[in-house]
């Protein structure tokens, strides 16, 4: 178990206490509609107590599961006010149903000895390791790169797994675009289930999940303040634990590690998977898990998020919808990795996917993405990822040719806005968004600058090209591999030429973004210019 849980602290002494009671000791896996009605006795640990108008609940796991203990006194009085959380107890209770939802009456209650609360401590970690194993599975695609990274996969669906076994709420953050959503969609299917199988359905998949894009390359600090305030809320209010926050996409960065530690002194346990580049790894050791390619000398481009993600659902829990993840994924953020691209799209195909329905589906998530925003939309995303297909179909063949007729309106005003010069045999292209685009024009910013740079390589023949498109506090960035560019030595280089333009960003080799302080505007296109005539 990873050190940073620390529930169980001892190993046993003693074997767990036997109880003299006539009614049925039980398991609460094991406990179904079929014993409603029945007297049953259960040993295990108070996870939680909540206090309502009316009986007092108890959370119980006895590491197989979870069941709900009502007591009651009196309305709105503290039921066996000497239970705490955290006790180990015996239980014997009738079994009810409701609202579609076992539950226990308590019948009678006892709290255990210090002995006999260290053996059953022993006996559920030994439980919930057993059923924090991750799935035996192979990739879906045969690649040097997952090979290297198949140990962290294994401890990453592990620790997820384990969370949700110990009743911590999973929060996913992924990035606001079609990678960003496909790594939050493949890794929602796998662990919704188990949620709602560790606390029945109905509400559990509400109370104990949330997934969040977000709208920067990182996990900003007010994403991760909202997170806590949002989570100490629930622990305060509804007895729950603090949460596992998942991040998808982002995460690698040094922008993301104060929102990390942050989240951290309050309790909530981090896993990052990301295939962002970073000079150095400031991340593993404030984290659980970290995946990146390349914390293993890999090339982050080589694989999106949503590759990443949809390989380690598969270990989390069997999945279903998965298959056009990874090719969906790895077409919209531009990945050259052909055989392995490949080989996902032929998987897609199997499902009904050729390549340019991946296409559109990418260009209908991301300008949904834009309007969206900061909203979950579980159901309306669903939809995107085609469940069901036939209404994801509809919706795709109905807002893709208006999404393709915004992009090109887009387009035509870059072309005809495009500032461009030659710094010895590479064309820069500059594209001063605000001066030609109204507030909240779609496509965004970096669809711009990446449809005009996409134009003038394929339609123009320009091979060796630098495209930005220019912000007041903030400039992306997309390069073709004969430029001899890098996103990551341009933010190094500007830091050393105008530190006082507090420049930061990332991204890949050849796209990123970068942001600086806006009255240094003028100086960073300089010094891009400066850049690319000593490259």
């Amino acid at each position: 178990m990873n050190n940073k849980n620390k529930r169980f602290k001892q190993k046993p002494k003693r074997q767990i206490y036997n109880f003299n009671h006539q009614e049925r000791e039980a398991q609460i896996e094991k406990i179904t509609m079929e014993n409603t009605g029945e007297l049953i006795s259960i040993s295990g640990l108070i996870d939680s107590i909540t206090q309502t108008s009316g009986p007092t609940l108890f959370s119980i796991t006895d590491g197989t599961g979870v069941l709900i203990l009502k007591g009651f006194e009196s309305p709105g009085a503290r039921a066996y006010p000497f239970i705490k959380e955290e006790d180990a107890v015996q239980a014997t209770v009738k079994i009810n149903e409701y609202n579609g939802m076992l539950e226990g009456e308590i019948k009678k209650i006892q709290k255990l000895t210090p002995e006999q609360k260290e053996s059953i401590y022993h006996q559920i970690e030994q439980i919930e390791r057993k059923r924090a194993e991750p799935e035996r599975v192979n990739f879906l695609v045969k690649s040097p790169i997952l090979d290297k990274l198949r140990e962290k996969f294994i401890e990453a669906a592990r620790e997820i797994k384990l969370a949700i076994i110990q009743n911590r709420p999973i929060i996913v953050r992924h990035h606001n675009d079609t990678d960003g959503y496909s790594a939050g969609y493949a890794l929602e299917k796998a662990i919704l289930p188990l949620i709602e199988k560790q606390h029945g359905e109905g509400k559990s998949a509400w109370e104990f999940y949330l997934r969040a894009p977000c709208a920067a390359p990182f996990y900003e600090i007010e994403d991760s303040i909202r997170d806590t305030a949002m989570s100490l809320r629930n622990e305060a209010k509804f007895s729950n634990k603090m949460p596992m926050i998942i991040i998808a996409d982002n995460g690698s960065s040094p922008e993301d590690l104060l929102a990390i530690k942050q989240g951290k002194v309050h309790g909530i346990n981090f896993v990052v998977i990301d295939h962002h580049y970073f000079d150095k790894d400031v991340i593993s050791q404030e984290v659980s898990v970290h995946i990146n390619p390349f914390l293993v000398g890999e090339d982050g481009a080589k694989f999106s998020a949503g590759m990443l993600c949809t390989e380690l659902a598969r270990f989390i829990a069997p999945a279903e919808n998965l298959e056009q993840i990874p090719a969906l994924a790895g077409l919209a953020d531009r990945i050259n990795n052909p055989p392995v691209l490949d080989e996902y799209l032929k998987i897609a195909a199997k499902k009904g996917y050729n390549k340019s329905l991946l296409l559109d589906i990418a260009t209908v998530i991301d300008f949904i993405s834009s309007k969206l925003r900061f909203m979950e939309a579980r159901e309306y995303i669903e939809v995107l990822f085609g469940e069901p297909m036939s209404k994801q179909k509809t919706l795709v063949a109905l807002l893709a040719p208006y999404i393709n007729g915004l992009e090109n309106k887009g387009l035509e005003i870059a072309k005809n806005s495009v500032k461009t010069e030659k710094i010895n045999k590479t064309t820069l292209q500059l594209l001063f968004i605000e001066e030609i685009y109204s507030r909240g024009f779609y496509p965004k910013p970096g669809k711009c600058n990446g449809l005009l740079h996409d134009y003038a390589q394929e339609k123009k023949g320009i091979k060796n090209i630098v495209s930005a498109a220019i912000l007041s506090d903030m400039v992306t960035i997309r390069a073709s591999d004969e430029a001899n560019f890098s996103v990551h030595e341009f933010i190094l280089f500007i830091n050393k030429k105008i530190p006082d333009a507090f420049p930061e960003g990332g991204g890949h080799k050849n796209a990123g973004a970068i942001k600086f302080v806006p009255n240094k505007q003028k100086e960073i296109i300089t010094s891009l210019k400066e850049f690319i005539k000593i490259r």
